[in-house]
């Protein structure tokens, strides 16, 4: 069975508030699941309409006059009678009707347990007429993350704990722990975070069939595409299908003319948007200055663009990578995947994704803001990780006053100067400090009142 980080979340929302909850995410990263299992843990009886799978679910929100009658209409559908106490009401796939949010607060005003939950949420919700402020949480959901990842396949809680303490602490991890943790960062290159495909290797251990779920995965993203943009959808196909030379490419920035030779950003800006918006592509975007605030200097048209999950990047690419990648096979471009897994990971940790380039002083592959400071991070998939061209220029150049940084590579946790070295897996502790207490700020008035 699969824990996921959100249902600690999800168990304390519903606990603690009577507000509404959405969970929003792409498609197949856990939704509905995460739903079905919280209503079993907190033992109330579940009551779930799919717009998607069973459209004649929308007419019993659509047309009816008040909350009671939408109440009365949901006992009818479910054969029971609602204990507002004891039930949690599910909208699942919102997306088909999105008007359902109107109705959140009739149903939070009388007491209900509400979850609502959907796909393509931030392209359809843009359309809504009315956003129940007040009324509902929002979360968003990830693929799995690597340490929910070896958390399934069986990595003790005790491991993982030590290999915090050697982050925290800046040290050298057991060897062997080392070598096994690499062997698991190059499954999860592989099978990724999807739920499906992380549950079809856990019962068959067959990587044909992890194969499969990601290529069934991908045909439902491209089946999106063409129902809720038929406009533009060819662009955004071709935006998609080009995610993964585009990061195989020597700089792997998304150079716009290997799409169409007269193809204007401008023009097609909203094609890359809906992309960021379904959550199926993660765009990282240049910062012409690593400093704080990133977003002041962030360069419109000048990105990288990563896949939502890299086990389905590795599956885009040629037949026969799954065996040599498993095999430690050394003639493989790791770079592009070591650097969706961080993109996806650091996404997936809240941090919001930018890189550094300039002429002079070369390329960043990351800019972590966090505390009031940039901290730079590369991701190296060689030898020669400590050769760093960019780093040491951007790090001498006093101007931008970079205390720190990151080098995420194969090897085993050093620090040389304000460098610290770790293996790739020490992604799943870089995390955003999380400032969540009062401030309080009293102005003085003296000489005023």
């Amino acid at each position: 069975m699969i824990h996921r980080k959100a249902d600690k979340w999800i168990d304390d929302h519903f606990k603690n508030t009577k507000r509404a909850l959405l969970l929003t995410g792409a498609r197949q990263v856990g939704k509905t699941y995460a739903v079905r299992r919280a209503a079993e843990r907190l033992g109330w009886h579940l009551v779930e309409m799919n717009f998607l799978l069973q459209p004649e679910t929308i007419d019993i929100v659509r047309g009816a006059g008040d909350i009671k009658e939408v109440l009365l209409r949901i006992s009818a559908y479910a054969n029971v009678l609602l204990d507002w106490d004891k039930t949690l009401i599910f909208f699942d796939e919102v997306e088909e009707y999105p008007d359902v949010m109107t109705w959140v607060k009739a149903f939070v005003d009388r007491g209900y347990h509400l979850a609502l939950s959907g796909s393509l949420l931030g392209v359809e919700l843009n359309n809504v007429r009315s956003v129940p402020v007040g009324y509902m949480d929002e979360k968003q959901m990830y693929p799995c993350d690597f340490e929910e990842f070896i958390k399934a396949v069986g990595v003790q809680h005790a491991v993982i704990e030590s290999l915090r303490e050697a982050w925290n602490e800046r040290k050298t991890v057991d060897t062997y722990v080392h070598r096994k943790m690499m062997q698991l960062v190059n499954l999860y290159l592989l099978v990724g975070g999807m739920p499906a495909a992380v549950q079809t290797y856990l019962n068959t251990n067959d990587m044909q069939r992890v194969l499969m779920e990601q290529r069934s995965i991908l045909a439902l993203y491209k089946k999106d595409i063409g129902r809720y943009d038929p406009e533009d959808k060819l662009y955004i196909n071709d935006i998609f299908d080009l995610i993964p030379p585009e990061l195989n490419a020597k700089n792997k920035r998304f150079i716009l003319k290997d799409l169409n030779e007269h193809f204007k950003f401008s023009r097609h800006e909203n094609s890359f948007t809906w992309l960021r918006d379904a959550d199926m592509a993660l765009p990282t975007h240049c910062a012409e200055e690593p400093k704080v605030p990133l977003v002041l200097s962030k360069a419109s048209n000048l990105f990288k663009l990563f896949q939502n999950d890299v086990g389905l990047l590795a599956c885009q690419y040629a037949d026969g990578i799954q065996l040599r990648i498993l095999q430690g096979e050394t003639n493989i471009n790791y770079g592009a995947i070591y650097e969706n897994l961080a993109a996806q990971e650091l996404h997936a940790h809240g941090w919001s994704l930018f890189y550094f380039q300039n002429k002079k002083q070369g390329e960043l592959d990351f800019l972590l803001e966090n505390d009031a400071e940039v901290i730079p991070l590369e991701v190296k998939s060689g030898k020669d990780y400590a050769r760093h061209v960019a780093l040491n220029n951007v790090m001498s150049n006093s101007e931008y006053g970079i205390q720190k940084a990151i080098v995420l590579c194969n090897d085993n946790v050093s620090t040389r100067g304000n460098v610290t070295y770790a293996p790739i897996y020490m992604l799943m502790f870089i995390e955003k400090i999380k400032d969540e207490g009062p401030k309080i700020y009293k102005l003085d008035l003296g000489g005023l009142v």
